[in-house]
């Protein structure tokens, strides 16, 4: 089995909360992951009719039934079961009772904030990292390899392939979970604007014109981009909230959490397609920017990632805010050192006098120059600590 980054932060979030929530993406591993850390927690999916009955029905007998606590798969599926799971912990000071895991954020955390609030540690499970998949820097393959698989874990373990399991992901996706949320009657329209929206990753979420492409009014596509969110599919960049005495973008940038399922949505299963496709530079940008969120959420950190933009177009890719100070880091594809890489840098560096920025790119050549400035292969980067 592959280590998960995630094991240590679960096992220290179970010995202070009674009760930790683990939430991500279906078929991110989260079941894999608290069952080999809590072997001996009664395991229940409430994705089975007869258990999610049981649990719906008589809820106080179903949980009599693990006076130790226990481990609650896809327990969104139960929102009524939250109330009178508040009693059972509040019963016991004994931490780690009962583990959940869900895969609809909005569900899970709708039905926690009125029952469970401040008793619930989170942690949010990815897909795996780059780190977590080659933990030798030296073993990692080809960016265009990383792009095009991505790292849901049944395409490692047990080893799908990708032509068989991306089309039935999508399928069990909207066909399940998307209804489970919100009742949309024309499934063929959303997965359509899934579909669309892989073609704008890395830019600016323009609802309005998004909407008339796929045909309906912004609030339909802003109520859609809510339930992709809240399902763990895509990232929504901020801006960031310091204008520098410029005027900046408000609206934020569109990202998947995993670029596999973006080229499987943009039709691109050969790195021969991807490397002459026109969204090859953003899926790179997507790939890294999704591997900095990883870095965080394995740690149970919040996510502190933000981009800037001005309205005369000088960009920077990712801000990480830390706290006291702001990082600038620029993505870059290509291979070469190219001066342009600098300039986007320079300027913002200048406009808000930090000192210190990086341009992460694909080739093997370090530098560190005068101006504050850093030039990384990313893969080094990310595997900096």
């Amino acid at each position: 089995m592959i280590s998960r980054r995630a094991t240590e932060k679960l096992q220290e979030l179970a010995s202070y909360f009674k009760v930790v929530a683990v939430v991500g993406p279906r078929q991110s591993g989260k079941t894999t992951l608290v069952r080999s850390i809590f072997p001996h927690k009664p395991y229940v999916s409430l994705e089975d009719p007869d258990q999610r009955r049981f649990a719906l029905e008589d809820a106080r007998g179903f949980l009599s039934e693990f006076p130790e606590g226990a481990i609650l798969d896809e327990v969104q599926r139960t929102p009524e079961l939250f109330s009178y799971l508040q009693g059972v912990v509040d019963s016991s000071p004994q931490p780690g009772q009962f583990i959940l895991t869900g895969s609809n954020n909005f569900l899970l955390q709708q039905s926690i904030t009125q029952s469970l609030a401040g008793r619930v540690g989170y942690l949010q499970l990815l897909p795996f990292s780059l780190i977590e998949l080659y933990p030798e820097q030296a073993d990692i393959p080809s960016e265009d390899e990383l792009m095009i698989k991505g790292g849901y874990p049944p395409l490692f373990e047990p080893g799908i392939p990708m032509d068989l399991w991306f089309p039935n992901y999508l399928r069990t996706y909207i066909e399940r979970d998307v209804r489970q949320i919100k009742n949309i009657t024309d499934l063929i329209v959303f997965e359509r604007f899934i579909r669309l929206l892989a073609g704008r990753v890395g830019q600016e979420l323009n609802m309005t014109s998004l909407g008339n492409e796929v045909g309906v009014d912004t609030k339909t596509i802003q109520s859609w981009i809510g339930i992709l969110e809240s399902s763990f599919l895509i990232y929504l960049l901020r801006p960031h909230f310091q204008n520098f005495n410029k005027i900046i973008v408000k609206r934020p940038k569109i990202y998947f959490l995993d670029t596999g399922l973006v080229c499987f949505l943009l039709g691109i299963s050969t790195i021969a397609q991807l490397d002459f496709h026109p969204l090859r530079g953003a899926l790179f940008e997507n790939l890294v920017v999704s591997e900095l969120i990883k870095e965080r959420t394995n740690q149970a950190k919040e996510i502190n990632l933000f981009f800037w933009r001005d309205k005369t177009g000088h960009e920077i890719d990712v801000l990480i805010d830390e706290g006291l100070d702001l990082f600038p880091m620029e993505i870059k594809s290509g291979k070469t050192i190219n001066s342009d890489y600098f300039r986007n840098l320079r300027f913002w560096m200048n406009l808000s006098q930090h000192k210190k920025g990086v341009v992460l790119y694909s080739g093997n050549q370090s530098q560190s120059r005068s101006d504050g400035i850093e030039v990384r292969n990313w893969k080094e980067f990310l595997f900096r600590t």
